[in-house]
């Protein structure tokens, strides 16, 4: 009997993780932002009472990762060719700018009260274990959140796992702060809500610009870019391979490269060589979710020197206009004629029937090669004719 587990959709999954353990987090912060409101006035904290509206800011930015989550694990369309990844990254901005928000409120509450003493009121124990029941409770909700954000390579949750932290570190600055008011010194928790609001601005910022150059198409790290190129190099076929590009989309990444192979490949050759770098990155590399592979026959980073050629149809024409008078070329059909662009010049290879030279005793190879030739050097985009029989 198949594995039931095996046989969901990889997105199907990755949204139903993440909805999960966001749902969990939703409902403690919930819990924990009530809690601590109704404590902070019970306890007579302020500091508790501001932390309750974070753990309540906490929830709304939950809600936010249940909504991208969702719609960001849509399938492609007509207007969306490359999928909905880039919702998660937008939404990853907006926590990354609602963490430094709250740090920024953090750190003014906590200036003004360093300036302004008679703010400053004397809690009761009820918020101090009120606050390390938060500790607790956030710590947790961040460990599983980033268990899963690491699972599935999702900037968007581990933005969130880390506002959950913030909650858990405000959490650990009131604590402090019953306990420094309760020992005399009252200004203890406003100094260390500001280094707290400094590091919590750090993450946020982080993450927005982390976000923003995804949103811009800035490459893979170096280090996993040389491990595409070294995959792609593996398979059998490649010679060279240049203009390897990367970028991100949500917690994938798209690629794009063009490979060397061989100058006189078949089409179909060179295709399957192209599938095959294709499976080799995408099984060997976790974040490779696409990959557009380009052929080349040469080396045409720098220099496209066969772009000024004539396509077949034009080349056909000046070809044919100047073998009339070569025996057996009216025996010739368009797909005996193969066409290599190579070099700035064009090398055509010719298909011949061997019954032109078994019915005319003066028709041999090395006349018909001669007279091709000839051809060859009076057109000027022609470097050589092969021909061949059969």
């Amino acid at each position: 009997m198949a594995d039931n587990h095996s046989q969901v959709d990889p997105r199907t999954l990755r949204y139903k993780e993440i909805r999960n353990v966001t749902l969990v987090g939703s409902a403690v912060d919930l819990l924990l932002g009530v809690a601590k409101i109704i404590g902070g006035y019970a306890a007579t904290s302020q500091a508790l009472i501001a932390d309750g509206v974070h753990s309540l800011s906490d929830l709304a930015t939950d809600i936010i990762v249940i909504y991208a989550a969702k719609h960001s694990h849509r399938e492609a369309d007509d207007e969306h060719p490359y999928g909905h990844g880039r919702i998660e990254t937008l939404a990853t901005v907006g926590l990354g700018v609602a963490l430094i928000a709250v740090a920024a409120g953090i750190g003014m509450d906590a200036v003004d009260r360093l300036f302004h003493v008679e703010r400053l009121l004397l809690p009761t124990m009820l918020a101090f274990y009120i606050a390390l029941v938060s500790v607790v409770a956030k710590e947790f909700i961040y460990h599983y959140s980033m268990r899963i954000a690491r699972k599935f390579r999702s900037e968007m949750l581990r933005a969130n796992a880390w506002h959950s932290r913030t909650d858990a570190i405000s959490s650990v600055v009131v604590a402090i702060g019953v306990i420094g008011s309760m020992s005399g010194l009252n200004y203890l928790d406003s100094i260390a809500a500001v280094v707290v609001a400094v590091m919590i601005a750090k993450i946020g910022w982080d993450l927005v610009f982390r976000s923003l150059r995804e949103l811009i198409d800035t490459s893979l790290d170096p280090e996993r870019v040389e491990l595409i190129r070294g995959k792609i190099l593996q398979v059998q076929g490649v010679k060279a391979l240049h203009i390897l590009r990367t970028r991100l989309m949500g917690g994938d990444a798209l690629v794009d490269v063009h490979i060397q192979v061989e100058s006189n490949l078949s089409v179909s050759e060179g295709h399957r060589i192209s599938e095959s770098v294709r499976e080799q990155v995408m099984a060997e590399v976790d974040e490779v979710t696409d990959i557009m592979v380009h052929i080349d026959p040469e080396d045409d980073e720098i220099v496209a020197p066969s772009k000024h050629l004539p396509l077949r149809r034009d080349a056909l024409k000046q070809l044919k206009a100047g073998w009339s008078a070569i025996e057996g070329t009216s025996l010739i059909q368009d797909q005996d004629i193969t066409l290599h662009y190579l070099g700035g010049k064009l090398r055509i290879d010719l298909v011949l029937p061997l019954t032109l030279l078994e019915n005319d005793p003066l028709v041999t190879r090395d006349r018909i090669a001669r007279q091709f030739d000839d051809l060859a050097g009076q057109l000027a985009d022609i470097d050589a004719i092969v021909v061949c029989y059969r």
